[in-house]
């Protein structure tokens, strides 16, 4: 892809949306640290198995953020260690919709309740990508994939509705193919305190091209798949967030957020009204699980 920083080559079709989620994490780190004056080695990337695992290496430099390349939906317990590690470091989730919504769908639930301090950037293309395009859980009902030869028989997931329902404090919607405003939601989430997840639309142009869905095509009658919010949207009225997310469109922007204590503030809290016989290390093994 570059010259720049050879070691780290992205191994991505041509037109791949995670070319522009890559580009907007870029620009959101880079945002932050210059907010916050901090190196670029203060944050940390988290990623899973599948195509969006390439961004645990970001960057056309040779200043990177630390990264760890973890197993096959696990990539929030592994956020989770590395958070009660390091509180002070900023942990980015980098996952997709195979790899965090199917085997790692059971941790989102205890991370969400627990209000972990990280942020979960999601490249949802409709597929397993990595592997040849096998059906996953935002796939269409009746999608013929490699995995799904006669119709993919389940119903397809609303990811922003579980999110909302699971009670992440903050939900954001987007898709890849603007970078700039991408990287500013980006950014605001991981401002926020709490457990934020950016669900980005980012197409796979070998198995589930959806960028004319998304973008919509006047000359082939298509209209566009995306909805700006509408003005006046409040994002910490839930009556509002789940109105928007049952048009059944993608909207673009904040779509939830709830201001409540984070885990480690709870932390805090308790080896405060812990006895003095209790270590902190001890009250902390208790709850990691």
């Amino acid at each position: 892809m570059t010259t720049k920083n050879s070691n780290y080559d992205f191994k991505w079709c041509p037109g791949c949306g995670d070319f522009g989620v890559r580009r907007a994490i870029e620009f959101a780190l880079g945002g932050r640290n210059e907010k916050h004056e901090t190196r670029m080695q203060d944050n940390v990337i988290v990623a899973g198995i599948g195509c969006s695992g390439n961004l645990v290496h970001l960057l056309e430099s040779d200043e990177q953020p630390f990264g760890i390349h973890g197993i096959h939906g696990r990539t929030l317990p592994i956020a989770l260690g590395v958070k009660s590690g390091s509180p002070n470091s900023n942990v980015i989730i980098v996952a997709g919709d195979g790899d965090f919504l199917s085997i790692g769908m059971e941790h989102i639930g205890p991370q969400a309740q627990r209000n972990l301090d990280v942020t979960a950037v999601i490249m949802d293309n409709g597929v397993y990508g990595l592997t040849k395009g096998q059906g996953s859980p935002t796939t269409k009902f009746g999608t013929v994939t490699s995995s799904t030869p006669f119709g993919k028989i389940e119903a397809a997931l609303n990811p922003l509705s579980f999110y909302l329902e699971i009670g992440v404090s903050f939900i954001a919607s987007h898709y890849s193919s603007k970078p700039r405003e991408l990287a500013a939601l980006i950014e605001t989430a991981m401002e926020h305190k709490g457990f934020s997840i950016v669900h980005v639309q980012s197409p796979c142009t070998t198995y589930n091209d959806t960028y004319e869905q998304l973008k919509g095509n006047k000359r082939k009658g298509i209209d566009p798949g995306i909805i700006d919010l509408p003005e006046g949207y409040d994002p910490s009225d839930r009556a509002q967030a789940m109105a928007i997310i049952a048009d059944g469109r993608v909207p673009l922007g904040v779509i939830y957020k709830e201001d409540r204590p984070t885990l480690n503030d709870q932390y805090v809290s308790l080896t405060g009204r812990a006895p003095a016989t209790s270590s902190p290390d001890k009250i902390l093994a208790s709850y990691a699980i």
